[in-house]
């Protein structure tokens, strides 16, 4: 991985974090702060969206999760177990964003990636990490026997499950103020450039180091939970380091 051009700064907002650049919003607070005026419909419900051979099972989706138990929202949070075929995944989606009316959208990784799809076509807010370009470019070489890493199940990724993934591809974000792409920069699975890239006009929260999984993912959900539109009063209070 080639050293970042820009230099990374360390945020002014308090929290211990991996040192950050910012593009378009100079930290979380701010984000936060303007985070209803960006565009993008808001009902303070969430839609989290795993990734390849993930579950809801996986330490971001169970933070997540226990946030909104706390709070007493587990009502507006859908964590949905994806088929690993991406036309049943989309079909358990859009049953998803029907029943929460209007949610952010949450992707990890190759979620990231079903989760632009979805805010392109309804208009919606997305916050993605670590986010998947172009998956359907990179399984060469992957097709065949698959394992999910939380659940054990078993799978065949085949050609169709390709060309599926190649129908959901849309053009770079016509909205970016609709976005947040947080990325880390010592991401094993995925080069974090290709996505600062892609969504170069959204805005970017870019950690040095970290990994696939998005280290210090629980300090970082006030910014998520503004920008679902949640009053920061709910949660103000709550020790996000506990999670």
């Amino acid at each position: 991985m080639s050293p970042l051009n820009n230099v990374l700064l360390k945020p002014a907002c308090g929290a211990k974090t991996l040192p950050t650049r910012y593009t378009a919003r100079p930290c979380a607070r701010e984000i936060g702060r303007y985070a209803t005026d960006s565009g993008g419909s808001v009902s303070g419900s969430i839609l989290y969206i795993h990734g390849f051979n993930s579950s809801p099972l996986s330490t971001k989706a169970r933070q997540l999760e226990a946030v909104m138990q706390q709070l007493g929202l587990a009502q507006q949070l859908r964590l949905p177990a994806l088929h690993h075929h991406p036309r049943q995944a989309l079909l358990q989606l859009e049953a998803a964003i029907a029943e929460l009316g209007a949610p952010l959208l949450v992707g990890s990784s190759l979620g990231g990636y079903y989760a632009t799809h979805l805010a392109e076509r309804h208009g919606l807010k997305a916050l993605l990490v670590n986010p998947a370009v172009t998956p359907h470019k990179r399984f060469d070489g992957y097709l065949g026997t698959q394992r999910n890493h939380y659940t054990g199940e078993s799978w065949e990724l085949t050609l169709d499950h390709v060309q599926a993934l190649a129908e959901l591809e849309v053009p770079p974000p016509a909205d970016p103020a609709r976005y947040q792409v947080w990325l880390q920069t010592a991401d094993e699975t995925l080069d974090y450039r290709h996505a600062e890239q892609y969504y170069r006009g959204c805005a970017l929260r870019i950690q040095a180091g970290g990994d696939h999984s998005y280290q210090g993912f629980a300090t970082q959900l006030p910014g998520l939970l503004a920008f679902a539109g949640i009053a920061r009063g709910q949660y103000a209070a709550l020790d996000f380091s506990v999670f």
